[in-house]
């Protein structure tokens, strides 16, 4: 039978049909014979590893546990390259935060306030730094506000920048933690880069003080209410609307300023709000003014001086009635009663010694002028402070109007010299300020004025402006002090008598000068020249920037030097007229921008001389018209 078949294989099929068959008959031959190779493995297979299966069951089993070993196989190589791949990152790392270690220059990638520090070394950095900030702090802020402008100069602020703390800092990096976080912070310094800040600091004192001085010179300031008492009378001034200096903004945007890497060159706008006078307060003003009739005495054992006192007293509900009108001033009767000892009658034993003594010229030629320094003398002129009492100035003279008989006078008024009522009373002021301070008498209000005096040095000149601006002194002294006030030929005297204490200091003072301001010019067309025409209306003046230390000795030696103040003067801009339709003119108003101001640091501050010319008639601070 086989053989009868093989020999039909060997033949050449007959049909179609016959050749199908045999494919067939192979196909089913090829796939038992792999089904019995297949078999035949997994036999082997389960004859090395000792499991036989004998059922369906048995084979799943058999299945799944070599599934399971395959892949615990597969994790096992992942994690052994894992680990190879860890070990080779940590050394490769590791190497490269010991390299760094030793690296004393700054990483790459890091900037101090946007500046590139990267692999510098310390002293390179600050050195780069302190050149960028140096130039800084011979910059200043400009401000302005209407026709008033100022500058402020960083150094007078007392500014620092911390530029070693920060460049520490940068040098630190990647060098200051373990070799992981050394790690960390050097890759993320390379991919993120760095910027550190660079701290700033100010003397918010002296910026404060700055900012009220700027306030109290903007034109259009608010007048807030006051007294004084004249004759048998009190006068109330309403006060009037106006702007304030915004201080907490202001001082805000100096520091927001001052931080930058540069200053912004623009003039910035000083930054003022609206402000009402505050309401008049005629109970408080009562209380204030009311005193009992007391008859003036001295005692010998302990030495005691009592000066007289007048009665002052007024109706308040009447005077309530009288502020229900509406008026720029209110006059209110006072009660006045009169003591029947005074210190003038008790004679000089109540104010025996001189305590000190204070001079400054004027052109006595100038009779207006002249006449307002003699009514401020006459106000001040025989006036006691009592230990603990301060004085004040404006309260002392009261309102400067025509009707008290001030003339008009050179006053200072948006940059120029103007008329003005009252000119020359600042020279009084400033006067009395020296005789204080010469008595050691504790200083409460003083102002710089806006420009440099002609009747006294940078530093030692007090302004006063009815209203706003004050001089006060405390008189901090055992004994009271008596004012003799005087003008006569061309020399203004302030004089303070008293009773000498124990200890009486010599007092010297000194002034810096820490920098200069140029002015800047201003050119106004004039119909009245010819064109082509020039006339210089006013010749500009420097500004200045002065420190001023007062020194007290005792028995030939220096017992202390102290800061005075710190004072800002304006330079005076030059003004010069010019012929409408001058070719050559520049356009009317047309302002020069001023040079930044040039530091000048003496290693000594120089002694503050002594007038002895004669000024020219000198104009008085003015901020409202």
């Amino acid at each position: 039978m086989e053989k009868e078949k093989e020999k039909k294989r060997g033949e050449k099929p007959q049909n179609k049909k016959d050749v199908e068959n045999i494919n067939k008959e192979k196909t089913s031959k090829e796939k038992i014979n792999k089904t019995e190779k297949n078999n035949n493995k997994e036999t082997k297979k389960e004859e090395k590893s000792g499991f036989k299966p004998v059922s369906k069951t048995e084979k799943k089993q058999y299945t799944m546990y070599e599934e399971t070993k395959n892949k615990k196989k597969a994790i096992k190589t992942r994690i052994l390259i894992g680990i190879a791949t860890i070990a080779i990152i940590l050394v490769m790392t590791t190497i490269f935060a010991i390299i760094n270690m030793n690296n004393s220059n700054i990483l790459k990638g890091i900037t101090i306030e946007g500046i590139d520090v990267s692999n510098l070394s310390k002293t390179e950095a600050i050195d780069k730094l302190n050149k960028i900030y140096e130039d800084k702090l011979k910059t200043e802020i400009e401000y302005k506000y209407e026709d008033y402008e100022t500058a402020i100069d960083l150094n007078v602020l007392e500014t620092k920048y911390e530029v070693e703390k920060a460049v520490d800092e940068a040098v630190q990096i990647g060098k200051k933690g373990n070799i992981f976080a050394n790690n960390f912070e050097i890759i993320k310094t390379y991919i993120g880069k760095k910027d550190i800040n660079v701290e700033t600091t100010i003397n918010e004192d002296i910026a404060n003080q700055t900012i009220e001085d700027i306030g109290a010179k903007l034109p259009g300031i608010v007048i807030e209410s006051s007294y004084y008492v004249e004759d048998e009378n009190l006068i109330i001034g309403k006060g009037t609307k106006g702007i304030v200096v915004d201080k907490e903004k202001f001082l805000e945007e100096i520091k927001q300023e001052i931080e930058k890497i540069e200053i912004t060159q623009e003039i910035k706008d000083i930054p003022v709000k609206d402000k009402d006078p505050e309401p008049i307060d005629i109970q408080k003003i009562h209380d204030e003014i009311y005193t009992e009739v007391k008859d003036a005495y001295y005692t010998k054992d302990p030495f005691e001086v009592h000066p007289e006192v007048e009665g002052v007293d007024f109706d308040v509900e009447e005077a309530k009635k009288i502020l229900e009108e509406e008026k720029e001033e209110y006059i209110i009767p006072l009660k006045i009663t009169k003591p029947k000892v005074t210190l003038s009658q008790i004679g000089t034993e109540a104010f025996p010694d001189q305590l000190s003594t204070f001079t400054t010229k004027y052109d006595a030629s100038n009779k207006d002028r002249t006449t307002n320094l003699r009514l401020a003398c006459q106000k001040l002129n025989g006036k006691v402070i009592l230990p603990g009492e301060t004085f004040s100035y404006n309260q002392t003279l009261g309102k400067r109007t025509a009707e008290a008989g001030y003339k008009n006078g050179k006053v200072y008024e948006n940059g120029e010299v103007v008329d003005g009522i009252g000119g020359g009373i600042c020279q009084i002021s400033s006067t009395l300020y020296n005789t204080a301070l010469l008595a050691n008498m504790e200083i409460v209000e003083r102002r710089n004025h806006q420009f440099v005096t002609s009747y006294l040095p940078a530093g030692r000149d007090a302004t006063v402006v009815y209203g706003s601006t004050d001089f006060k002194f405390k008189n901090t002294r055992k004994y009271p002090v008596r004012i003799v006030a005087s003008v006569n030929s061309g020399i203004a005297t302030v004089t303070m008598f008293g009773i000498k204490e124990e200890e009486e200091y010599v007092i010297s003072f000194k002034t810096n000068t820490i920098s200069t301001i140029p002015p800047t010019t201003k050119y106004q067309e004039d119909p009245s020249l010819a064109s082509g025409e020039e006339k210089v209306k006013q010749a500009g003046t420097n500004g200045l920037v002065t420190e001023t230390y007062i020194t007290k000795k005792l028995n030939g030696k220096v017992v202390s030097t102290k800061l005075l103040s710190r004072d800002t003067y304006n330079a005076m801009q030059k003004v010069i007229l010019k012929g409408v339709g001058a070719a050559s003119a520049q356009p009317a108003q047309q302002t020069q921008p001023a040079q930044p101001a040039q530091p000048v640091q003496p290693a000594q501050p120089a002694e503050t001389p002594k007038p002895t010319a004669v000024p020219a008639p000198e104009p008085e601070e003015r901020t409202n018209p």
